[in-house]
């Protein structure tokens, strides 16, 4: 599946909550299905900054794709993080780079997000397509 294939994914999911109490619900479920990111990368290296809870992001070269595994100390920050590697991990570099984020927009999710938190999203957005742009740069060379 495409990056904008699993946005669609994503938005058709979230279609089905009619309230934002069940929508940070699934969100939370999200997060807690998120695999656990190997202890080693749980520092300062793989933290992202700008966040307001602490959320670390590990990317790795996989065949080609980028996969994404993450954790954070937050539940919903969980959920969000968990959210964007649904949508990007498995994919190409150049995919993510390029990618069309609203999808976040659709479902509601920046307008539903303290300041502080929707500057964490962005943040969290940035990081992994500075990974994707990375392994672009290094399968280039």
């Amino acid at each position: 599946m495409t990056v904008q294939e699993k946005a669609k994914t994503i938005v058709e999911e979230f279609s089905m909550f009619d309230d934002w109490m069940d929508k940070y619900s699934y969100l939370i479920e999200l997060g807690k299905e998120l695999p656990l990111i190997d202890e080693k990368y749980r520092n300062e290296t793989h933290l992202i900054s700008g966040c307001q809870s602490r959320v670390w992001l590990h990317a790795e070269d996989k065949q080609g794709l980028i996969s994404f595994t993450a954790d954070s100390d937050a539940v919903i920050t969980k959920g969000i993080i968990s959210l964007l590697i649904k949508v990007l991990s498995g994919s190409e570099p150049s995919e993510i780079v390029g990618a069309d984020f609203s999808f976040l927009d659709e479902i509601g999710l920046k307008s539903h997000l303290s300041p502080t938190r929707a500057n964490g999203l962005v943040s969290m957005v940035k990081q992994m397509q500075l990974y994707a742009r990375a392994l672009q740069i290094k399968q280039n060379s």
